[in-house]
């Protein structure tokens, strides 16, 4: 299969690497000539540049450009594309781009291969980054059957966890287990930095540990990815930030009151479910 990656990123450019080991033919196209050039010498993609009529001959194309460059980037593509080409994209929001980008060509698949980590552009990418993670498509009514199946068949390739789910379930889903912890990440790290007396905040730099390491690192990412994150799932976003809040406040509430059994309970709480959030996560 010939297939076509607009954006030779960490996303873009692991795609492009499994792919090709599949022996698809990948043809890459990035706003930077050095890129693509990396791309072509670390073999992530058979041909690479900065032109979109490079993908004419395409039978699907994956864009993994940044969110808010997915629809203009389908609209440059249009006038260059064969008409069975087929269009999916890798963006971590759905709803207002599954809809628009589906008016502007009929055989579009949403979907969010959910992988990745706080580094970006192509320096980071991965073999076997989709190994055991998940990979949703979103669906709606107005999606080609045909469309949909063939990306399937292709994400399925990838050994990950293919799951469906309409663009509004998704955005509200990933909001709590994406979202929400970049922003929860961030606050900390910003709180933090708030600490009036200069003597413990410098130690509480030199005393950062894994536990640090590990609440810290998501808010520590990329600031563009974040801030399209919050301006394009912005409602699903408030939602679970004011969800979270009540339970902060609960829990600011019993430390308060020296309620230590309703710290323990919730904490023993969390001991048990936190597993059930990780059953994507390869045990590998």
């Amino acid at each position: 299969m010939k297939i076509g990656i607009v954006g030779i990123g960490l996303i873009g450019a692991s795609l492009g690497w499994d792919f090709r080991q599949m022996g698809h033919q990948v043809i890459g196209v990035s706003r930077q000539q050095r890129t693509c050039e990396i791309a072509e010498r670390e073999g992530i993609c058979d041909r690479a540049s900065c032109d979109l009529a490079s993908l004419r001959d395409t039978e699907i194309i994956f864009i993994c450009t940044p969110i808010a460059a997915i629809i203009p980037t389908i609209e440059l593509l249009i006038p260059h594309l064969n008409p069975d080409t087929i269009i999916t994209d890798a963006g971590s929001v759905k709803g207002g781009i599954v809809d628009r980008a589906t008016e502007l060509w009929s055989s579009f698949v949403g979907g969010h291969p959910m992988a990745g980590n706080s580094e970006s552009g192509i320096a980071a990418f991965e073999r076997g980054l989709f190994h055991h993670r998940p990979y949703v498509l979103t669906p709606t009514p107005e999606t080609v059957p045909v469309a949909l199946e063939r990306v399937a068949e292709l994400v399925r390739s990838l050994n990950c966890i293919l799951h469906y789910a309409t663009p509004e379930q998704h955005d509200l889903a990933v909001a709590w287990i994406s979202h929400l912890p970049i922003m929860v990440s961030a606050s900390l790290i910003s709180a933090c930095l708030h600490e009036a007396d200069p003597v413990i905040l410098d130690f509480a730099k030199k005393f950062a540990s894994t536990g640090f390491q590990d609440t810290s690192r998501v808010g520590g990412g990329n600031p563009e990815m974040g801030m399209m994150m919050a301006e394009y799932n912005r409602d699903a976003i408030l939602r679970s930030l004011y969800q979270y809040r009540d339970r902060l406040d609960s829990t600011i509430g019993s430390i308060e009151s020296k309620e230590w059994a309703k710290v323990k309970d919730l904490l023993a709480m969390n001991q048990v479910i936190r597993p059930e959030f990780l059953n994507s996560i390869d045990p590998e």
